[in-house]
This record gives structure tokens, sequence and C-alpha cells, in this order.
């Protein structure tokens, strides 16, 4: 069965923040150690959430 466009979005999405949070590493640390905090890893947990809750559907 083929993915509806949709779901493929979400899933292309959440697999590019992935990859978006490991490069961005060594950015998001030196910006931890300056005080500044980037919301990575929230982008991540939504995204993650929302294909995991398409995926049960």
């Amino acid at each position: 069965m083929a993915p509806s466009p949709h779901r493929a979005a979400v899933f292309a999405l959440y697999q590019f923040s992935i990859v978006l949070g490991i490069a961005l590493l060594p950015v998001v640390l030196a910006a931890k150690r300056a005080g500044i905090r980037l919301p990575i890893g929230r982008l991540i947990d939504r995204l993650g959430s929302t294909h995991r809750r398409l995926a049960d559907s």
C-alpha cells in the first residue's frame, strides 16, 4: 500500500530533522555554552510524535 502524501511528507520532515539535528550538534553545543537555547530537540520530538500518530492510524 502506498503511503498518503501527508504521511510521506511527515516522514521526510522527521528524517530531515534528525539529520539536521546531527549536523548542527556542534553549533547547538556552542550555543548552549553561550547561554542560547535552540529548539532542535523540540522539533524532533514533535515531528516524531506526529509520525508515530500517523503510522498508527
